[in-house]
């Protein structure tokens, strides 16, 4: 089959959002009704799901009142599609589509998009660039289920790809660099004694870490290659820039992974370091950027005597970015012999400690 008679349907995924102040409540109960997030069985998760949501929805809506009163998270997934697609558009027959895992779009509408598309294969990219089951694989099932769901016996034959992770895929690396670059330079981009950069990911139950999610690794990884990214932006030594991996968005009284932002910044105050927060867990702006990242934990800084408070934005549009995507979709579209992908590789990269890796291929130690 030549490259362009293959025809290549491209399915980005996402947290998802709600589209207006109304849609709030539901979207948490959407969010809080899904296993991977609450363990509980049914029907306890669902009647769970409906008191947490309803109980939330106010505060929440309250958060997204300060952002237009929506989530601008599907609005810019749609635009990293268009942009994806667009570069491909060179090397052969892709068209991309976005699924949200709590909010509209979902697979079951997107896989009825899909199927008027008829493609030969499928190639399923989360846009979570660290791995973990509550995120990522949460995503992948409900699409595998839903589109096994809707298969006829008669429907053709389709190759299926997934893309598990890519945390520390260089053209992903090099975005964050040089938007950290960038941010520091408004201020004084030759002396980064002065700064710390608080590498910030949303958090986790650690539960699920002790089980076996490779989540915390791999954004350790991430924020491991981004340092040293730097230090040869910079022509340094990798031990001269002072950084600090945390996490954020913790919700419930469970054991959350640590330290926390709040917790760090109080360390950079008593350090009287300049805080760089860089959301390296998020490949686009929405509520935990927007307003945690750009308002409370601003406003927290402040009240700690922190003149100087900079957020390094989301990935977005990024080129940098967007080319990390093409690269990663050309060779998993290049490649016969494999279904799961670390990146552009076919190779698992997480240590065999972590059961819950998707890629069960071959361990490092």
């Amino acid at each position: 089959m030549k490259v362009f008679d293959k025809k290549t349907a491209i399915i980005l995924f996402n947290l998802g959002g709600p589209d207006s102040l109304k849609s709030v409540q539901p979207f948490l109960f959407n969010l809080f009704n899904d296993a991977a997030i609450i363990s509980l069985p049914q029907p306890l998760r669902f009647f769970f799901a409906k008191l947490i949501s309803t109980k939330r929805a106010k505060k929440a809506q309250k958060i997204y009142a300060q952002i237009g009163g929506r989530s601008p998270l599907l609005n810019i997934s749609l635009s990293q599609a268009y942009a994806l697609e667009r570069e491909l558009s060179f090397f052969g027959n892709f068209k991309v589509f976005v699924a949200m895992r709590y909010w509209r779009p979902r697979a079951s509408e997107v896989i009825k998009e899909i199927k008027k598309y008829d493609p030969n294969q499928l190639i399923l990219l989360p846009l979570y660039p660290q791995f973990s089951s509550a995120t990522s694989n949460s995503s992948l099932q409900e699409f595998i289920k839903k589109y096994l769901f809707q298969r006829q016996k008669n429907d053709k034959k389709i190759t299926t790809k997934i893309v598990c992770c890519y945390p520390a895929e260089p053209a992903f690396i090099k975005a964050h660099s040089f938007l950290i670059k960038q941010t520091i330079s408004k201020v004084c981009e030759k002396n980064l004694s002065r700064f710390r950069f608080l590498f910030s990911a949303h958090g986790l139950p650690q539960k699920l870490i002790n089980a076996g999610d490779p989540y915390v690794f791999q954004v350790t990884e991430t924020a491991k290659k981004i340092v040293k990214n730097l230090a040869e932006i910079f022509l340094i030594h990798e031990e001269e820039i002072d950084f600090q991996i945390c996490y954020q968005s913790k919700v419930g009284c469970l054991q959350w992974t640590s330290p926390s932002l709040d917790y760090e910044l109080r360390r950079v105050a008593l350090d009287k370091k300049i805080p760089v927060v860089v959301p390296i867990s998020f490949v686009s702006d929405h509520a935990e950027t927007l307003v945690e990242l750009d308002i409370d934990y601003k406003n927290l800084a402040q009240g700690l005597g922190i003149k100087n408070y900079f957020r390094v934005p989301a990935l977005n549009l990024d080129g940098h970015f967007i080319k990390s995507l093409v690269e990663i979709c050309k060779a998993v579209d290049s490649n016969n012999e494999s279904q799961i992908f670390s990146g552009q590789k076919s190779e698992r990269i997480c240590p065999k400690s972590f059961k819950f890796c998707l890629n069960q291929n071959h361990c490092e130690a």
